[in-house]
């Protein structure tokens, strides 16, 4: 059994090479070539986040870049965590 990914948002993301993005009117549809899971990204911001991981030297500089509220930057990390957990994002080195 392999460890969980932790996901540190002071660290540098991106997209997961294996993983196409499907804009949507409510966001976009994330679909991991390897492990065969779609997951649903019911935030444009959010979307507008995992787009730009790569762009950033942190997932905290991507949450910064586009605008997310500070009230509302747990609730992005959280979702950053799942999708890491999920494999759809991973660390860059």
């Amino acid at each position: 059994m392999t460890d969980p990914v932790v996901f540190d948002p002071e660290l540098p993301w991106q997209r997961a090479r294996s993983v196409a993005l499907r804009p949507e009117p409510f966001g976009a549809l994330v679909y991991h070539f390897g492990t065969r899971k779609l997951s649903f990204l019911k935030s444009k911001t959010l979307v507008r986040v995992v787009e730009t991981l790569a762009d950033h030297p942190t997932a905290t500089a991507a949450l910064l870049a586009c605008e997310v509220p500070e009230s509302q930057r747990a609730s992005y990390v959280k979702a950053l965590g799942d999708l890491a957990r999920s494999q759809m994002i991973e660390t860059r080195t």
